[in-house]
């Protein structure tokens, strides 16, 4: 069910119910940011709060309230929700605990917060157990604490599931704008995603960040990221936690390489949205989102009047998804017209420090070096500190940097290698010369890292595959993995299974040599020396099988010619869905750990990105005159895999074959295992 929050979080009235330090805070708060709109104090034994005259009730107000925020116990908050909800308020902001987050301690949370939902109805509600919302836009506040923020005209909405952390964010002083602040709270009924949607659709809204410890709701989810699109609001994401559930699943290497951290990487990447992993570049990603939008390229050039610096920022860009292209023609021209001789012309550029405080001249080499195909150029410039130093011979950076960005279109941002080397006040200064103000050289590239991997995601994804409630797991033999599996497209090798020396000597001479055995029934069977290849005559296979002394064998066809060995995985991940893992396979997989994860259903396009990617995709290629392996058949195999997934749905568990034995012909399962969530 989709509510509409806008009278929630764009009040004209603001009912304050309680009498405590809380609630005249809120008071006074809105106040202090110019609100307009009416404030309505409810207490029923004191003449006012927070310097305004109460109400005693909320049936005593002289309107409906559009947003409320209840400040009470949290008992007499479910009898606040109920009154509001009958009298068609337009929602409310629940501040008190003890709800389902306070299970385990009361016994009786689960009970309480099914309780205020029934009394909410189809009014909207936030929390409980949250700090509610601040709207900068129009000083609104829900809030029952300090903040750091100002009004803006626009700017970018920021929610998270923690109270504690949108204080600190308010507090930030990098020059970003904020538009709103909100907190979600336990999400009792309006989901982290449903909020991020209402606010994306405030004009005023550039972009939204996402503090996620826990994502809930996938489809709600999709339809944030579907809106987003729709809307051109680029989304950012921090997402805390690593989950143990997805590693439940201890009989396979899948588990453990998926895990629920990779889940959520392949989520946020599958959906369009940039993933961070630090509050300082989730800040420095949101500028860059709203000064510029998302980079049409990973292409970017950065200027400093500093050999250290631009060392500095080369050093920093390794191993990341961003490059510093070499200088094109004109560029050169340029660049040696406006500073002569004796600079080494190169990306990223030292410019040296004679044409300080030129501003034509450092405006003629900005400009030339943006003379290129780039998204983005980064001047770097620390800025002295005021109280001891002038910062009067730096005003040169923002003129020169101003005209080159409009004589170019290239963004510019103007990045401080120390986030104290740029005050507020320069960063707003920067701002309104219509260039971006950054801090960090680390935090600048890795923002401009997830907004161009957001960038390269366009459309909407399928429908991902739900993840369902488990029964009785049952693991299925990987005789009957395999032929489950060969259904559905997976090539397999020709097998038998055998139990007595004359059947191991007649699926010998049937299959063919040279043979692979294995003792069926044994969990990875290479440690426990259930394995036995390259044999090559029926004696050999049935001394193999006296060894073992397992109670039936599989007899297998033995592939050779192999370029190369993979690991082809899905896992069930209660918080994400079905996470499909690829990865370099073999004896050796989780000491490599060689990985790539998506989610089901994913294209072939995707899957064949994710083979690119790996560190072993060389070989696949062909490597130092090798053959190369057949890709066609590689993919093949996995949507096998995938197909095979979708037609159990949420009846899986996990399936896993290892190793993929890949060919310059072929691509062959030489195991497999399959586990399902089935009650038996």
């Amino acid at each position: 069910m989709t509510r509409d929050l806008t009278r929630l979080i764009r009040p004209r009235s603001i009912a304050v119910v309680g009498g405590g330090v809380w609630c005249a805070s809120v008071i006074e708060q809105c106040q202090r940011m110019g609100f307009d709109g009416a404030i309505w104090p409810v207490h029923p034994k004191r003449g006012e709060v927070g310097g305004v005259a109460t109400f005693a009730s909320v049936a005593d107000l002289p309107g409906v309230p559009d947003a409320t925020f209840i400040g009470v116990n949290r008992t007499a908050t479910i009898d606040i929700v109920r009154a509001l909800s009958e009298m068609g308020a337009g929602g409310a902001v629940c501040f008190a605990s003890g709800f389902r987050e306070a299970q385990a301690e009361t016994g009786d949370g689960d009970a309480l917060q099914g309780r205020l939902l029934q009394a909410a109805g189809t009014m909207p509600i936030i929390g409980p157990n949250c700090y509610g919302l601040i709207n900068y836009l129009d000083g609104a506040l829900l809030w029952p604490d300090q903040h750091g923020g100002v009004r803006v005209d626009r700017g970018v909405a920021l929610i998270t599931q923690s109270s504690n952390i949108a204080i600190n964010v308010s507090m930030q002083a990098r020059g970003l704008p904020l538009a709103y602040v909100a907190t979600a709270g336990n999400q009792a009924q309006t989901g982290l995603a449903e909020l991020g949607q209402a606010l994306l659709e405030d004009s005023r809204v550039t972009a939204l960040g996402l503090h996620i410890e826990g994502v809930g709701d996938l489809r709600a989810f999709e339809a944030l990221a579907s809106k987003a699109r729709v809307l051109g609001k680029p989304i950012v994401a921090l997402k805390a936690g690593k989950s143990e559930q997805a590693r439940a699943a201890t009989v396979s290497h899948t588990a453990s390489l998926a895990g629920s951290d990779a889940g959520a990487t392949a989520l946020l990447r599958r959906l369009g949205i940039a993933q961070v992993h630090s509050l300082p570049v989730l800040l420095e990603t949101l500028k860059l989102m709203h000064f510029a939008g998302l980079p049409w390229s990973d292409r970017m050039i950065s200027i400093s009047c500093s050999g250290g610096e631009a060392s500095l920022v080369a050093d920093a860009a390794v191993g990341r998804g961003v490059s510093f292209p070499p200088l094109n023609d004109r560029q050169r021209t340029d660049l040696r017209a406006a500073l002569g001789p004796m600079v080494a012309l190169a990306n990223p550029l030292d410019y040296h420090t004679f044409i300080w405080n030129d501003v034509p001249a450092m405006a003629a080499t900005f400009t030339a070096a943006l003379r290129g195909d780039l998204a983005l150029g980064c001047l770097i410039v620390d800025y002295p500190r005021t109280d001891r130093c002038s910062d009067s011979a730096w005003a040169c950076t923002i003129a020169a940097g101003k005209a080159a960005h409009e004589a170019t279109g290239v963004p510019v941002a103007i990045v401080a290698s120390l986030p104290e080397n740029m005050p507020e006040a320069k960063a707003a200064e920067i701002a309104a010369a219509g260039l971006i103000p950054m801090v960090g050289i680390d935090e600048v590239l890795s923002a401009f890292e997830a907004a161009r991997g957001a960038a390269m995601v366009s459309g909407d994804p399928a429908p991902l595959l739900l993840p369902g409630s488990a029964g009785t797991a049952r693991v299925l033999t990987e005789a009957d993995s395999k032929a489950a599996l060969a259904e559905y497209g997976l090539r397999v090798p020709r097998n038998a299974r055998a139990g007595s020396e004359p059947e191991l000597s007649r699926a010998a001479h049937e299959i063919g040599l040279p043979l692979v055995l294995k003792g069926e029934g044994i969990a990875h069977k290479t440690e426990a020396g259930a394995v036995a290849v390259g044999l090559q005559t029926p004696a050999e296979v049935i001394a193999a099988a006296s060894v073992m002394k397992a109670q039936s064998y599989l007899v297998e066809e033995m592939i050779t010619g192999g370029v190369a060995e993979l690991l082809i995985g899905v896992v069930c991940d209660p918080a994400h869905g079905y996470v499909l893992t690829v990865a370099a396979g073999g004896i050796l997989t989780e000491i490599l750990q060689d990985a790539a994860s998506l989610l089901v259903p994913a294209t072939e396009a995707e899957i064949g990105a994710a083979l690119d990617g790996l560190r072993i995709a060389p070989l696949l290629r062909g490597y130092r005159g090798k053959p190369a392996a057949d890709r066609a058949a590689i993919i093949a195999a996995i949507m096998a895999v995938q197909a095979y997934t979708l037609a159990q749905g949420s009846a899986l568990e996990e399936v896993e074959v290892n190793p993929l034995i890949c060919t310059p012909d072929g691509a062959v399962a030489a195991d497999a295992l399959i586990r399902t969530g089935e009650t038996t």
